[in-house]
């Protein structure tokens, strides 16, 4: 074997002894330098390491009786031909530092070698898996706004937000990177199969888990913290009480990496989560261009182009001409949400899908506080 294989099969061996977890390994492998070094040593220096006890030195000298490196290796690889562990040069830079970094980062996809060692920023973007419309069409319009400016958006192609995040970071023209808790092999959830394959081709999915792992409940806290794990920043877009994103803001927050909200209403349960972080300091998102401001890009202030009107059904001229008139009333270009409202006499769900409708097509724009421009 290569010497990086040769390595990765001890990796391997070390990962499969019962009571050595991803701290503890991390802790051996930083004591001896390489853990085919630490599986030679004798048990007197294993004893030195923080957290190996007499009943786990048992364990681990059972483990080198019975374990066939090479072989215990190929018939790993046979299944899981493609992963890096934290010995090799492609293993994700920023995870690598958290204190429970995952032995084995399966993969699949187009791989960019200048994300994994830190040269693009990665941004992480989670939240509930039954968003509001709000949260949606802001999901959407950051997530492509980031990939429009090269940086790389990270999620848990779970339901709702995360879907969301994917799909505005591809229309982009970026890429985006999907941390499972299932094997890379499994897509969940399944209608989420069509996602998947845009993700390889234009990013990465990443999975701890071994192929052929299936979607179980505790899989996927332990995802949550290498998609912190792996970012700069964790935006969270909307998070009632108990959420799961929840978990990976805490997480993000404890490996020292920033934690941005969108904020949400009061009356929204979906968004009390968010506003709990807010209250414990974490940092609000004002807009697409604040958000690169916060990540240290300086947005351009361009006006946005005037785009030429496409046939349109009827809903969606009545929104488009219902801004152009209140903008001419009020001699403001952005026009408040709830007047848009009054002004056509639409419910405000029809109101709200049309102009997520109308934005996606680049026709309008959202900005601060609910307020809407005419882009044509």
């Amino acid at each position: 074997m290569q010497v990086v294989e040769q390595e990765s099969a001890y990796w391997l061996a070390w990962a499969q002894i019962p009571g050595v977890g991803p701290v503890l390994l991390k802790r051996i492998w930083q004591f001896f330098g390489s853990l085919s070094q630490a599986w030679q040593a004798p048990l007197g220096e294993l004893a030195q390491v923080d957290g190996v006890g007499p009943k786990l030195l048992d364990m681990i000298c059972q483990q080198q009786q019975t374990t066939n490196i090479a072989e215990n290796y190929q018939t790993h690889c046979a299944k899981n031909p493609y992963f890096w562990t934290p010995a090799d040069p492609l293993y994700p830079r920023l995870l690598g530092e958290i204190p429970d970094p995952p032995p084995f980062l399966y993969y699949s996809g187009d791989i960019n070698p200048g994300e994994n060692q830190g040269q693009i920023t990665a941004v992480a973007i989670v939240g509930t898996r039954e968003p509001s419309d709000y949260a949606k069409r802001w999901t959407r319009k950051l997530a492509r706004t980031l990939g429009e400016h090269g940086f790389l958006v990270v999620s848990g192609l779970a339901a709702g937000i995360d879907t969301e995040a994917h799909r505005g970071c591809l229309e982009g023209g970026g890429r985006t990177m999907a941390v499972l808790g299932t094997g890379i092999d499994l897509i969940y959830p399944p209608q989420n199969r069509h996602l998947y394959g845009e993700i390889c081709r234009n990013g990465v999915i990443v999975s701890e888990y071994v192929a052929g792992t299936p979607a179980d409940r505790p899989n996927f806290p332990r995802r949550n913290r290498i998609i912190a794990g792996l970012c700069r920043a964790t935006l969270i877009m909307e998070a009632p009480s108990k959420s799961g994103s929840l978990i990976t803001a805490r997480i993000a927050a404890e490996y020292g990496r920033d934690v941005y909200v969108l904020p949400g209403s009061l009356d929204n349960p979906r968004a009390m989560g968010c506003l709990g972080l807010v209250n414990r300091g974490a940092q609000i998102i004002l807009g697409a261009g604040h958000l690169l401001e916060l990540l240290g890009q300086t947005p351009t202030m361009d006006p946005p182009p005037r785009q030429e009107r496409p046939p349109l059904p009827a809903e969606l001229n009545c929104l488009l001409e219902a801004i152009a008139r209140l903008s001419l009333n009020t001699n403001q270009p952005a026009v408040a949400f709830d007047l848009i409202v009054q002004e056509t006499h639409l419910s405000a769900a029809a109101v709200s899908s049309g102009l997520l409708q109308l934005e996606l097509m680049g026709l309008v724009s959202s900005e601060p506080g609910m307020r809407y421009q005419s882009l044509c």
